[in-house]
């Protein structure tokens, strides 16, 4: 009979074989679900959300010039497909663990598995190099030259406050 710790152990090693057992195919696929349940899109992909998501797969995850503003200056969204063009996959690693600035969700980013980073770096790889690097991310206090989304909270309409709605 097992121990427990025996069976956790077994498990694991059953689940790491069977990742490991992946085709490039169902590898790439596992990326591509995971962008489409992510939200990738909807920030790193022009267009994306005023088409409802009917852009073709090709136009995906080109980067951004809208950017978000906040107390952290202006981020825009990159072209991710850029970015890993000639990336390898250890920097790709190292990228997710290093975060960057909000509104991005890097701590969900950080959360993923190894299985799951490396799936998202060859579906990017598999879409190809294509479109324009984003704008740089500015600094506060400088001016704001591209549209833009604030990321800054507004105070109520003092009046809507005072009837109590």
């Amino acid at each position: 009979m097992l121990s427990r710790g025996m069976k956790f152990a077994l498990l694991g090693t059953l689940l790491s074989t069977t990742c490991l057992a992946a085709t490039p195919d169902q590898v790439v696929d596992r990326g591509r679900y995971l962008v489409q349940i992510g939200g990738c899109n909807d920030c790193h992909t022009a267009g994306f959300e005023e088409s409802n998501g009917q852009l073709p797969e090709q136009a995906w995850l080109e980067g951004s010039t809208v950017g978000f503003s906040g107390p952290w200056g202006v981020s825009y969204p990159g072209n991710l497909r850029l970015l890993v063009a000639n990336m390898t996959l250890d920097s790709w690693l190292q990228r997710i663990d290093a975060g960057g600035l909000p509104p991005m969700p890097w701590r969900a980013m950080q959360a993923m598995n190894t299985e799951d980073r490396t799936a998202l770096f060859n579906y990017l790889q598999s879409l190809g190099p294509a479109g324009e690097w984003a704008p740089a991310a500015q600094p506060p206090g400088m001016p704001i030259r591209t549209p833009h989304i604030s990321f800054v909270p507004l105070a109520p309409d003092v009046a809507v406050v005072e009837a109590g709605h």
